[in-house]
């Protein structure tokens, strides 16, 4: 998927995967992680997410990485509205940073982050990340995930349809890839499936799953 594809996107202001309230799954299961509190979320490929406004509410702490720079802005001023923050920004290489004590947020190429610019992260929240990409490029998004957060626990939502019934993204991934991706190094739960609205969702047969992963000892 290239760059170009979901700056275009963002540009035309075709964002139907946006919700425009924070993931049910998300708040109904979350709590499963057993987080301390102030725990430091990372949010992959995150848009402008309203989850990132809920972790915020459970006074969590964020970083989180988006391509786009219009999505980015966008929730800058949903922050500033919903919590009056306002950041600090810079440049750390090839990367936009914007910093404030509660939230982390950089600009640009996912694998352009390294461990050291994203720092200790508790847990990561993948809601919409490995479903945006395709299948050549999701092998090498879970490595690097896993290396620049030292095998960090994982709340990962996954969407799966009829195989053919829709090119992506979103992209369907089953649990036979996500054993391929991370059970080498995660326990893999399985919290919640469920079928979703076949009208309002892409592809034939829709559903959502809930993963719990933890680091293997």
């Amino acid at each position: 998927m290239q760059h170009e594809f979901w700056h275009q996107r963002w540009q035309d202001n075709k964002i139907g995967f946006h919700q425009f309230i924070p993931s049910p799954l998300l708040v109904e299961h979350f709590n499963q992680l057993n987080l301390n509190a102030h725990a430091r979320i990372f949010v992959p490929l995150s848009g402008k997410t309203l989850d990132i406004g809920w972790f915020l509410q459970q006074e969590y702490k964020v970083v989180a990485i988006e391509l786009s720079h219009i999505a980015v802005k966008s929730l800058i001023e949903q922050l500033a509205k919903d919590f009056e923050i306002h950041f600090e920004v810079s440049h750390h290489h090839d990367l936009i940073y914007y910093h404030h004590p509660q939230i982390d947020l950089y600009v640009g190429d996912f694998f352009n982050l390294s461990h050291t610019e994203l720092g200790h992260v508790d847990a990561i929240y993948d809601r919409a990340a490995l479903i945006a990409l395709p299948d050549a490029i999701r092998f090498n998004y879970a490595k690097h995930l896993v290396e620049i957060t030292n095998t960090a626990p994982q709340f990962l939502i996954s969407y799966e349809y009829d195989a053919g019934s829709h090119e992506g993204p979103p992209f369907s991934v089953n649990q036979a890839e996500i054993q391929m991706l991370y059970a080498k190094t995660y326990n893999l739960k399985r919290i919640q499936e469920q079928w979703v609205d076949p009208i309002k969702n892409k592809g034939n047969n829709p559903k959502s799953t809930v993963w719990q992963l933890t680091a293997k000892l």
